[in-house]
């Protein structure tokens, strides 16, 4: 429990009979198996090989091993009281080449994890892309190659028919800013590509597939809940200067407005003052392409972490802008070092919110790291309890504005392989030993227990 600034004691109860809390998982960092029973490379499998690209030299060969211990998992989440289960499919376990012949091995795992969260009560949301593109379709140029969308409209139409009957609640794609930013321009994540060259054509093929993918599943899938997710901040700028103004507002339209607006049918952001959005607007030049870009999702999948406060910066190339850090504002910060800010979480919600033509807002995803330290086999994990307090706060709030939240699903089960940052980061409300794969429960496990019921 907690309360708000009125001493109301908050429980899950307020949010309505009808307000689903759930738990999320993804593929990649979570289900180990990398190269068992016909399973293809992925780019992280490649990724990980190069030491220098994830610190400590992590894999994911292993992972938390989810692919083996799935069924204990989904007892963890039935036991900490959730009733929905987010999870990702892995497009190369059941594609190992990306296209062509379908993996028979793969098709059978993911029915025994959706049969075992129905079995314990547990609603499954699928999401089709969490970042492990199978190495093949890589090999061909991945996101930046225009076939991509007929690559991927095969791996949505493969999934649906296998799983349609059952499942009920898809989400298409996992953050494609993220994605797209850091594995096709900056290159920290996989595949490590960088340049406009490649951030371009990435941007525009992921938001048509993306779109895509929600036909796809509206035409197979009888009575589907179709989503797409975004993870956005606040972005906050230092000052009232006309530079920093400037500054934030193109940080906004990267990381808040470039794939939201062309999924609600108002094509690409438009800023003449942004050079980059000219090479955008070649593509968004006629009809076809905006309305190719636009589908009418019964909820916008919402993540959030962090605000983002920037400041000019003539020196940075495209976007002439730099990041703030919190610390340097002596902030609280989680062990990644993203600022503590619930009311910019607020603040996040109204704004999708108020673009109209959202029918629906889900958190897909929110939590924290922090430096998690076991003493006499218990978590006291007080900052991560603190942490959910605050942004169900936020949320609270937004619902009783008029927002349609419907959802709120903690980021994550257990720690995790959290890509480039490897194993160290540790997101989850269940400990992992990695040499054991031994499972805690930490405090804040049993917070939210306590909470749900």
């Amino acid at each position: 429990m907690m309360t708000d600034n009125s001493n109301h004691i908050i429980t899950a109860k307020d949010f309505g009979k009808n307000f689903s809390w759930g738990v999320a998982i993804a593929a990649a960092q979570n289900e180990g198996a990398t190269n068992i029973n016909g399973k293809g490379k992925t780019i992280w499998d490649t990724f990980s090989r190069s030491g220098s690209n994830i610190k400590g030299g992590a894999k994911l060969t292993t992972a938390c091993d989810f692919y083996y211990r799935y069924k204990d998992d989904l007892l963890l989440v039935k036991a900490l009281g959730f009733s929905v289960f987010r999870f990702s499919i892995s497009w190369a376990r059941i594609l190992p080449d990306g296209t062509g012949k379908i993996n028979k091995e793969g098709i059978l795992f993911y029915h025994r994890v959706i049969d075992e969260c129905i079995k314990l009560g547990l609603t499954p949301y699928i999401t089709l892309y969490h970042w492990d593109l199978p190495q093949e379709l890589e090999n061909r140029g991945g996101w930046t190659n225009y076939l991509i969308i007929k690559w991927f409209s095969r791996f949505v139409s493969v999934c649906a028919e296998a799983y349609g009957n059952k499942v009920k609640h898809w989400i298409i794609l996992n953050e494609p800013f993220g994605f797209t930013s850091l594995g096709y321009m900056l290159g920290k994540h996989a595949p490590g590509k960088k340049g406009l060259s490649n951030f371009i054509p990435a941007i525009h093929h992921a938001a048509m597939a993306q779109a895509e993918g929600g036909r796809i599943i509206r035409r197979m899938v009888e009575a589907a809940h179709i989503g797409t997710t975004f993870s956005c901040s606040q972005i906050i700028p230092y000052s009232d200067r006309k530079e920093d103004l400037a500054a934030a507002n193109r940080i906004d339209i990267l990381m808040n407005r470039l794939f939201i607006e062309p999924a609600l049918g108002k094509g690409y952001p438009v800023d003449d003052s942004f050079k980059f959005l000219e090479k955008l607007q070649l593509h968004n030049k006629t009809w076809k392409y905006t309305e190719r870009l636009h589908f009418d999702f019964d909820f916008i999948g919402l993540q959030y972490y962090f605000p983002v406060m920037v400041k000019h910066n003539s020196y940075v190339p495209i976007v002439q802008a730099t990041q703030v850090k919190p610390t340097s504002r002596k902030l609280p910060v989680t062990a990644m070092g993203w600022e503590i800010n619930a009311d910019s979480f607020y603040r996040t919600i109204k704004k999708i919110w108020l673009y109209g033509g959202v029918k629906e807002i889900i958190i897909t995803e929110n939590g924290a790291a922090f430096k998690d330290e076991i003493k006499h086999g218990v978590i006291d994990d007080a900052e991560r309890i603190a942490y959910f307090k605050q942004h169900l706060q936020a949320v609270l709030k937004a619902k009783k504005e008029g927002v349609n939240i419907r959802g709120y699903f903690a980021w994550t089960l257990m720690d995790n392989f959290e890509w480039s940052e490897g194993y160290h980061p540790r997101f989850g409300l269940v400990h992992v030993d990695l040499k054991t794969q031994l499972r805690t429960i930490k405090n804040s496990g049993y917070w939210w227990r306590d909470f749900l019921q």
